[in-house]
């Protein structure tokens, strides 16, 4: 069984008559941003904009809200979303909106309710740093960076 957050949401008056964000299926890890725009965007290729969804949560603390991409925007049009994912803080009350770019090499149109992002919610916690000399963990992998690993 799934845990369940109870998350408050408003719907601001932009986003009045579109979908709640919603699941595809029952285990879906993301649900659905909607395009909360009076009519249609045009994106050309290489261009960016904000598409605002027309709703605020009230994310519990301790969680975060991640917007990621959708797969079937990404493979099919080349539209995904910039600084995917997209954090957004327990505290933070304003409208979640979308950075949208189209790397696709056709305009893209953006419609009224059209999915644009998904939004998973995932337990979060802060750190505490704790100044040292150095690592005495020793781990495989050790100081190799970038591609150590292999392919």
């Amino acid at each position: 069984m799934r845990d369940v957050y109870r998350v408050a949401i408003a719907v601001l008056p932009h986003g009045e008559g579109l979908d709640l964000p919603g699941y595809g299926t029952s285990a879906s890890a993301g649900c659905d941003l909607r395009a909360a725009i009076p009519d249609t965007v045009s994106l050309a290729p290489g261009h960016r904009c904000l598409i605002p969804t027309g709703i605020a949560i009230g994310l519990p603390l301790g969680t975060e809200g991640q917007v990621r991409p959708r797969s079937g925007l990404a493979i099919r049009h080349g539209v995904t979303v910039l600084n995917a994912p997209g954090t957004i803080d327990a505290d933070y009350r304003g409208e979640i909106s979308v950075p949208i770019i189209n790397l696709g090499q056709e305009e893209y149109v953006i419609r009224r309710g059209d999915r644009i992002a998904q939004l998973i919610v995932a337990p979060v916690r802060q750190l505490a740093w704790q100044v040292v000399t150095e690592l005495v963990e020793d781990t495989e992998r050790g100081t190799r960076g970038f591609g150590s690993t292999g392919r």
